[in-house]
């Protein structure tokens, strides 16, 4: 899956898509990281401060890569 991401909002929506594909819950997800619930809500609701940290590490552990590419 390749998925343009051009603002904090569809990074949100892939984050959600994974995690429904891999059928976790919010609630699982921050039982296992310690993250909390609401973080991952946030996240996936597209909050433009959410922790880069921890989001990357969250983009990891569903089994994801984040890669950046030039334009032009």
């Amino acid at each position: 899956m390749n998925i343009k991401i051009t603002d904090t909002a569809s990074l949100g929506k892939a984050i959600r898509q994974r995690r429904k594909e891999l059928h976790y819950t919010q609630a699982y997800l921050a039982e296992f990281t310690g993250f909390s619930a609401s973080f991952i809500s946030d996240l996936e609701n597209g909050k433009a401060t959410a922790e880069l940290g921890k989001t990357l590490f969250l983009i990891q552990l569903l089994g994801m890569d984040l890669c950046l590419e030039k334009r032009g």
